[in-house]
C-alpha cells in the first residue's frame, strides 16, 4: 500500500472494493463519471446545464443563474452545484455530496463536509479541460487538485446502459 492512501482507502482496496456502489450499481458522482468510459452529454439552456450520463439515466444539475450554493444543503449523489463563467471558463462550486460516495476505483472518498471546485474550458474543438479541486477537511489534510482532460464527441447520441438489466453478477459479491 502506499503510505499517502487514507486508511478507508487502504481497506476498500483490501477487500477487493467489494461495496464499490458503481459495481453495485449506484449513481455514480460526477468527480467520478469524468473517469468512466460512459458518455456525458452536456445540454446548456439560459440559466442551467445538465449533464447527462448514460449509465443508469443520471443527470446532473448545474445552475447557472448566479445562485450562491446553499449553506446546509441537504447530501445528495451529484451534490449542489452553481456555475458561473469566467471567460472561455466555466466555474463550478459544488457541495452537499453524499458521505459514502467513491471518487475512482481504489475507493478514494468525499464527504459531506467536501467543497469542489470545477474549471472546465475547451483547449481545442475535439477536447474538453475539467481541472477540480477538492477542499474536504473531513478526509483530507490540505485541498488538492486534479486535471482530467476529456475527447468531445459532439452530436452524439446516449446509448441506455441500465446497470441491472439482466444482471448476474452481483449475488456473487457477498
Amino acid at each position: 500500500y502506499q503510505s499517502w492512501l487514507l486508511p478507508i482507502v487502504k481497506e476498500r482496496t483490501a477487500n477487493r472494493a467489494i461495496d464499490d456502489p458503481h459495481v453495485r450499481c449506484l449513481p455514480d458522482n460526477f468527480l467520478r463519471a469524468y473517469e468512466l468510459p460512459h458518455a456525458l452529454k452536456f445540454v446548456h439552456s439560459p440559466g442551467l446545464l445538465v449533464v447527462l450520463n448514460e449509465m443508469n439515466a443520471g443527470y446532473r444539475q448545474v445552475f447557472t443563474d448566479g445562485r450562491p450554493v446553499p449553506q446546509d444543503p441537504l447530501p445528495t449523489w451529484q451534490g449542489y452545484s452553481s456555475g458561473k463563467w469566467s471567460g472561455d471558463t466555466l466555474v463550478i462550486d459544488t457541495v452537499g455530496l453524499r458521505d459514502d460516495t467513491w471518487i475512482d476505483w481504489i475507493g478514494s472518498v468525499v464527504t459531506e463536509q467536501a467543497k469542489i471546485r470545477e474549471e472546465i474550458r475547451r483547449p481545442d474543438f475535439g477536447h474538453l479541460e475539467v481541472r477540480a479541486t477538492v477542499d474536504d477537511p473531513k478526509a483530507y489534510t490540505k485541498p488538492w487538485t486534479v486535471t482530467l482532460r476529456q475527447r468531445i464527441v459532439v452530436d452524439a447520441e446516449l446509448m441506455d446502459e441500465i446497470c441491472l438489466e439482466n444482471e448476474q453478477s452481483l449475488k456473487h459479491l457477498k
